[in-house]
């Protein structure tokens, strides 16, 4: 073989092996930003649910004595009870409901976090139905509590739930019922997502009790806090494969985005210690909210134990905000 030629083959080899190997380095990264991303995706979304979980839940919220004389009251009496509705995909879905003794037109629509379950979200139901004698309905959103679902929704699809169990409470209470929802951590982002929708009259305000600004900030915020990652490109990577899996992604999923369509009046509770859902996501979301509203930034509270720390003050500021707007 002439030198020229020679020469020319082993350029020639020696690029073709370049690109395999820059391809199979590719090919290798994208292999393991796949598996990360479906890691992170079940890791965050997939459902936590055991079968200790509603007698756990029980004995967190019986830590407090007076919670448990109540709510042996409502079952010795038949009071506390369970409601199930099938959503448009054919998902059989639960709640607990409370109806008041006194006859009235005033419920409360209590939603709770993540991985918790609607029987943690009692003391607020307490709140309503004990302090201001309103009905209760307290849903299990998917794949908590009672109800179905493999992934958890972190508020967004659950908020088309939640339009649901508004016409349940219209079922259950009748049709004159005025609602407030009140949400915490996820339960407080499902009910400001809840709040950009196209409601019904009867929904006359919101609480919404240390609720993060989208999906996308808060995995972003924890990603940096417990793996040091920055967002590129796992998060986006996640992002799309829950797009795939299912049917939405992690920027669209914005309170902040649904608080800026909200014109009901929103009461805005965050600890000022909170570093779960951080303390700084209650202010551009507050400052979004065209309209009547309030701020409490509560003192030296971590992330959603406001009511349990404060729970007087909670109990106060609650019933003044939200009387003004059901009476």
């Amino acid at each position: 073989m002439p030198i020229h030629f020679q020469k020319t083959y082993e350029i020639t080899n020696m690029k073709n092996k370049k690109v395999l190997f820059t391809g199979g380095i590719l090919l290798l990264l994208l292999i393991l930003l796949t598996g990360a991303s479906i890691y992170m995706f079940n890791v965050s979304l997939k459902s936590k649910v055991t079968p200790t979980d509603e007698a756990d839940a029980y004995a967190y919220l019986f830590k407090h004595p007076y919670m448990k004389s109540w709510v042996d009251s409502l079952q010795h009496h038949g009071a506390l009870r369970d409601t199930f509705m099938y959503a448009n995909d054919g998902a059989k879905l639960h709640a607990l409901y409370i109806k008041s003794p006194d006859q009235t037109p005033h419920t409360a629509l209590v939603i709770h976090g993540y991985t918790d379950n609607a029987i943690r979200m009692l003391m607020i139901g307490h709140l309503y139905n004990k302090e201001l004698g309103y009905n209760v309905l307290l849903p299990d959103l998917r794949a908590h509590g009672k109800s179905d679902g493999d992934y958890i929704q972190m508020g967004w699809k659950d908020r088309l739930d939640i339009l649901s169990w508004i016409t349940v409470a219209k079922e259950l209470y009748g049709d004159t019922t005025q609602l407030v929802l009140h949400g915490i951590s996820m339960g407080a982002a499902t009910t400001m997502m809840t709040s950009g929708e196209t409601l019904p009259d009867n929904i006359k305000c919101f609480v919404e009790d240390c609720g993060y600004t989208s999906v996308w900030d808060q995995f972003g915020y924890i990603l940096k806090r417990d793996y040091g990652l920055p967002s590129f490109p796992l998060l986006y990577t996640t992002s799309l494969y829950c797009r795939f899996k299912e049917g939405w992604n992690f920027k669209e999923a914005s309170a902040l985005k649904q608080v800026e369509k909200c014109r009901l009046p929103m009461f805005f509770i965050h600890g000022d210690q909170d570093t779960y859902v951080p303390t700084r996501m209650v202010y551009p979301l507050y400052e979004t909210k065209q309209g009547e509203k309030e701020l409490w930034v509560v003192p030296g509270v971590e992330h959603a134990v406001a009511y349990w720390d404060y729970t007087e003050e909670y109990v106060q500021r609650t019933k003044a905000f939200v009387s003004k707007y059901i009476q």
